[in-house]
């Protein structure tokens, strides 16, 4: 009994200690806790149509984004468009982690009608902030400001409250895949669904 409770304890630390890695908790105006709402599989075995996938929240959709210059735009504005809608923040390490792959994926797709979103969940975050943090990473995609009601909903649709965490949306406005967490395996199989979704 002791060895099974000690082993046990073991899986609950390694648990934890990994979970630590792959994602940052509680982005800033997201709600605490878990989130009501349900979660896309974007592991499905069993290949579905485009007609298949829900279109995203209108909530999410008809959000004002707000950019580096101080203009306003929405994702609905890119019906059209393979996007990424990617939350992360300055401070998050997991979020920086898979940020080269992101550039690395913008540049490969971005001639084929594909856009990668980057929401900053941080609104303390200066202008100046961020345009010093995208040069230092070397950013090639578009950084924005997403408001609280926005986070919202992305995180009802997750039901994952902690960053990164990104969405692919195709060319016709439907949710095709939920990726939480920056681990390596999420980032890769994020990679393999973007490079499906720009060539169908």
């Amino acid at each position: 009994m002791k060895k099974i409770l000690n082993v046990f304890a073991l899986f609950v630390v390694l648990a934890i200690v990994f979970s630590s890695l792959t994602g940052c908790g509680g982005s800033n105006g997201a709600t605490s806790g878990p989130v009501n709402g349900p979660a896309v599989n974007n592991t499905s075995s069993v290949p579905a149509k485009k007609s298949d996938f829900p279109p995203l929240a209108s909530a999410v959709a008809q959000a004002d984004m707000k950019h580096l210059d101080g203009t306003t735009s929405k994702v609905a504005d890119r019906t059209g468009k393979v996007l990424l809608l990617n939350m992360w923040a300055t401070w998050c390490g997991p979020c920086r982690g898979e940020m080269p792959t992101l550039v690395k994926m913008q540049n490969e797709f971005g001639a084929k009608g594909f856009e990668i979103i980057g929401l900053n969940t941080d609104d303390g975050d200066t202008k100046e902030m961020v345009e010093d943090f995208a040069k230092q990473e070397n950013l090639n995609y578009t950084l924005v400001w997403a408001d609280t009601a926005m986070q919202t909903g992305l995180l009802k649709i997750s039901n994952f409250n902690g960053i990164p965490q990104s969405f692919v949306i195709d060319r016709d406005g439907h949710l095709r895949g939920v990726f939480r967490g920056g681990g390596k395996a999420e980032v890769q199989k994020m990679e393999e669904l973007v490079a499906k979704v720009v060539n169908e």
